[in-house]
């Protein structure tokens, strides 16, 4: 309702706008042109008594008669009336009190939207709280999770957010209060028990641990949690048991899983996986390097034998080998694209396709 009055209010005004100078034009431009030839004529007499062309009586009574005409031009009942053409002038106003809120109604009903509800102030404010840097509505959800400690949507809403602003002791409080509030799932327990081990400096604690136990127990397939007990069991001095862990994983997983390359690393890492060979000097050199420099002096040596390959690509041992060092470096998309450079550079050759795909099945990888 108060939007069509204000629509109503725009339209009056608009519309005296157009008949307000339609109803003064005509008096005013009688007016006006009748006084200007009165006063023309009174300066005319001044003129012409100035320099003696009349007498002083003569242009006295002259200036008498012209102030009686122009004082009866100013009074509309002593005037005879001016004719005007009428037509043009009554359908501007016709015009103005019919046509233009006819005109602005047929414009506004198809392109607006008068039947259309407010928004809600949540959708009007969205724009304006996603420009506010993070923080702010991280310290906004916790104001409200101050007032209401129940709410356990809004504890699983705020516990990753504080785990990828690095506030990991926080964050372990939120997940548990949304274990208690929103109720217990799998992926809640294992990610609570993922910011305790971050928090940890990486250590599988026991109260870590024993999140992800409960998330295995609640979820036997539930990825993180195994790959974190597989971890335990490797920082507790079982690799083996680790390795067997991540096996179990990789035989279970679907072919697209993403984390696949990251585990297969892994396990090459904890079976003591062979980098490419280096030559006997090399490696003497290598023995005086802090780790840092011999990392960087291997993963030389792995980006030289990659640009061999571009240019040797029937060498199925050496993409056997670069494979083998991007697992042990831990670099799964460098694994995945060796091998679909291998298998490209070999397609043509069936006996060596087959060595390749033996020696993938060797490392773990798809054949």
């Amino acid at each position: 309702m108060a939007l069509w009055f204000v629509l109503a209010i725009m339209t009056a005004v608009a519309v005296f706008a157009v008949l307000w100078p339609l109803g003064r034009g005509v008096r005013a431009e009688r007016e006006g042109s009748e006084a200007n030839v009165y006063k023309d004529q009174l300066a005319e007499i001044d003129r012409d008594a100035a320099i003696g062309l009349i007498g002083p009586a003569e242009a006295s009574a002259a200036r008498v008669e012209i102030g009686r005409r122009l004082l009866a031009s100013a009074d509309p009942e002593t005037v005879a009336p001016v004719t005007t053409r009428r037509g043009p002038r009554r359908g501007v106003a016709v015009f103005a009190l019919v046509g233009l809120p006819a005109l602005a109604l047929a414009i506004y009903l198809p392109l607006g939207s008068p039947m259309q509800g407010d928004d809600p102030l949540a959708s009007r404010t969205k724009t304006a709280a996603a420009s506010q840097p993070l923080e702010n509505l991280v310290a906004q959800v916790e104001a409200h999770l101050e007032k209401n400690p129940t709410d356990g949507r809004g504890w699983t809403v705020l516990a990753p957010v504080l785990a990828k602003l690095g506030r990991f002791d926080d964050a372990a409080r939120a997940y548990r209060n949304s274990l208690t509030y929103a109720g217990e799932t799998a992926d809640r327990h294992a990610d609570l028990g993922e910011v305790l081990s971050m928090a940890a400096g990486g250590v599988v604690t026991a109260d870590a641990k024993s999140a992800f136990e409960r998330a295995v127990k609640l979820n036997a397939d539930e990825v993180k949690a195994r790959y974190f007990l597989g971890l335990a069991a490797e920082q507790d001095g079982r690799p083996k048991d680790a390795a067997a862990m991540w096996r179990a994983m990789l035989e279970k997983a679907p072919a697209d899983a993403p984390w696949k390359p990251m585990l297969q690393a892994q396990i090459a890492r904890i079976e003591g996986a062979p980098l490419p060979a280096l030559p006997d000097e090399t490696i003497a050199s290598a023995q005086n390097m802090s780790e840092a420099d011999r990392s960087a002096m291997i993963r030389g040596m792995v980006d030289k034998l990659a640009a061999r390959l571009q240019q040797n690509g029937d060498d199925v041992e050496g993409w056997l080998r670069l494979v083998r060092a991007y697992m042990v470096l831990g670099d799964g998309d460098k694994v995945k694209q060796a091998q679909a450079q291998a298998r490209q550079a070999v397609a043509g050759n069936a006996e060596r396709l087959k060595q390749l795909n033996d020696g993938l099945k060797t490392l773990g990888l798809d054949g």
